[in-house]
């Protein structure tokens, strides 16, 4: 189970360390990829519970190593309280992994099967999620990502400056 994002206090992740803890992780181990921009009580709290629970923090990846993460890992998550556009969820999403997913509007925008969301904040819920996941065989999910397509981007952009001239 992955997690990509800044450890701070808006992304949850004391939601998804506790939920994980909950299931029967049928040996999967829950990482943690991200750092935060500096040391706070929440980070101490985050890695402290990280450890205790037997949780993979990497710290900041990127290149070869997000890709190993992204192509091995069962599933997705994220667990936000609030985002801007969920560019992490977006990228799992294009390595066609399963996600789960916190049900706040920009995640909702993303416009997942509603089997993919649980409501922000329940650490039931979303443990139930994982666990569904876990007892299922990996497997790889289909997206519609076509609206985040960078080429049919271009060409709406080139349309619009086109239109103005």
């Amino acid at each position: 189970i992955l997690n990509v994002c800044r450890i701070v206090p808006e992304k949850n992740l004391h939601h998804l360390i506790e939920a994980f803890s909950q299931t029967d992780t049928k040996g999967c181990k829950l990482v943690i990829a991200g750092n935060s921009d500096f040391e706070d009580d929440y980070t101490r709290k985050i890695k402290q519970m990280a450890k205790e629970k037997g949780v993979i923090m990497t710290g900041f990846i990127k290149g070869k190593k997000l890709h190993s993460l992204l192509t091995h890992t069962r599933c997705f998550v994220l667990t936000s309280s609030h985002e801007g556009l969920p560019i992490a969820l977006l990228e799992a999403m294009s390595y066609h992994r399963p996600v789960i997913a916190s049900d706040i509007p920009a995640n909702l925008e993303v416009g997942l099967d509603k089997n993919c969301y649980y409501p922000c904040g329940n650490i039931k819920e979303l443990a139930s999620k994982l666990t569904s996941i876990l007892h299922k065989e990996p497997h790889s999910v289909q997206y519609n990502m076509e609206k985040y397509n960078w080429d049919i981007i271009a060409s709406k952009v080139e349309e619009v400056y086109n239109s103005i001239q």
